[in-house]
């Protein structure tokens, strides 16, 4: 009568234990050790961190004189109310009179201007000051961007010109499309990952307040780029991986196992980007930079931007490599370091193949339109590389990748070494107590 009532009593804390597993992660805890030394390593980094982000926190983003260059012009919505079309000829009186030469595009668009039709557009100020005036844009038959009746535009306004040229239409208004995709995405990142998707949703608001609060405003106050980017890249990752993840062993691996990737790629680029004699200011937006503020050293922000473009993925790598060799211990408790870190190596070839390749295509697809102008001015491949501002693009993408590839080995092992040296955490004694109740069971079906 004993043996049918004691049989049942297990089973409870193995379920428990099965369905633990499953809501929650991590299948194997580690002992207050390892714990404590964990905690030794990560309480002094994040205590650094936070210094360092009261030390560097700007009092926000300095003023300046707008130079109505670029995007450092004042702007307000606007909205088209009219599109009357017109004869090129009659709006564009005062251009140079074509001479019919159409072989070359700064021909033909002089004979556009003079023989096509063109739109003769009336938009109305809809925000600031001046809402409710309204101005004439003249748009030409060959302009990318063409204006048709109720649409949104973005519209610029220059205080010092005449009354009738100081406003001029910028852009289109996307508030509205860019809204509705941002709506869809955090929909199925929430509906796919329930309560996980929305601590990523979470995280991501957070990791956009330190790129904007912090890091820019900094950056822009004079600080050292390279410093700011490196506490700000180190809060963000802090704070996404234990929102996303759980604050657990696992986790603080992955975490200690991107910093060490990440100081790896801050010595790397630090080194190349200053041996290629990069200066950071390649295009209109870094010499406006530049411009502005003079005291920002581009070189500086130049790998600043590495440091920041390579922390995504390798959150990605590091978790996943963690993950698995959690999970192989998991399937084999027995299974020592050697064997943790082999299993994890092999799975780690995999993820390394497929990671860089992305980030190498994710550079070469934001450089597409450079790319294109070498392609057409058939320049060697040697003359593409040796200029600054794909010598930029390559070592942007080969310093993140060298980062991302040492990742997986010293991830992997450390969390085979965590894992590895916790056979005697508090498992034991929940192994101790199970072992004696499997073995009485087995002697009460062997007596029964």
């Amino acid at each position: 009568m004993t043996s049918p009532q004691s049989d049942p009593a297990p089973q409870p804390p193995q379920g428990h234990t099965h369905a633990h597993t499953h809501s929650h992660g991590p299948a194997a805890p580690v002992s207050r050790h390892l714990r404590k030394v964990i905690a030794a390593v990560l309480i002094p980094f994040a205590t650094a961190v936070v210094v360092g982000l009261i030390a560097f926190w700007p009092g926000g983003v300095p003023d300046h004189e707008r130079t109505g260059v670029g995007f450092d012009r004042q702007t307000q919505d606007g909205k088209v109310v009219q599109v009357v079309k017109v004869d090129c000829a009659d709006v564009n009186a005062a251009q140079v009179p074509p001479t019919g030469d159409t072989s070359t595009p700064s021909g033909r668009e002089a004979v556009n201007e003079q023989e096509g039709e063109c739109a003769k557009a009336t938009i109305e100020v809809t925000s600031g000051e001046d809402k409710g005036r309204r101005f004439v844009e003249v748009v030409q038959p060959d302009a990318p961007r063409q204006l048709k009746e109720g649409q949104g535009v973005v519209v610029a306004y220059a205080p010092d010109a005449p009354r009738d040229l100081q406003y001029s239409v910028t852009d289109v208004n996307r508030k509205v499309p860019m809204a509705l995709l941002a709506g869809i995405f955090a929909l199925a990142v929430v509906l796919v990952g329930r309560m996980r998707g929305v601590m990523a949703l979470v995280a991501l608001a957070v990791s956009f307040a330190v790129l904007t609060l912090f890091i820019l405003p900094a950056i822009l106050q004079g600080s050292n780029p390279l410093v700011v980017a490196v506490i700000g890249s180190s809060a963000i990752m802090l704070a996404a991986l234990y929102m996303c993840h759980g604050v657990t062993a696992r986790t603080s691996v992955a975490v200690i196992g991107t910093l060490i990737s990440l100081l790896l790629i801050g010595l790397l680029g630090s080194l190349f980007i200053g041996w290629a004699s990069l200066s950071g200011n390649t295009d209109d937006n870094t010499g406006l930079i530049h411009g502005l503020y003079p005291d920002i050293d581009m070189s500086g922000l130049l790998l600043a931007g590495v440091i920041i473009g390579s922390l995504g993925v390798l959150d990605d790598v590091t978790v996943t490599q963690t993950s698995a060799v959690w999970e192989l211990h998991q399937a084999d408790p027995e299974m020592g370091w050697k064997g943790l870190y082999r299993a994890g190596i092999r799975i780690g070839r995999d993820h390394i193949a497929s990671v860089v390749n992305t980030l190498v295509l994710a550079y070469a697809g934001a450089a597409l339109p450079l790319l294109l102008l070498f392609s057409i001015a058939q320049s060697s491949v040697g003359t593409v590389a040796n200029s600054e501002l794909v010598a930029e693009e390559i070592v942007r993408t080969l310093v993140g990748s060298i980062g991302l590839v040492a990742s997986v080995p010293v991830t992997t092992g450390l969390a085979a070494l965590v894992v590895s040296a916790d056979r005697t955490g508090p498992d034991g004694a929940q192994a101790a107590t199970a072992a004696p109740a499997r073995t009485g069971r087995g002697r009460r079906r062997k007596t029964g």
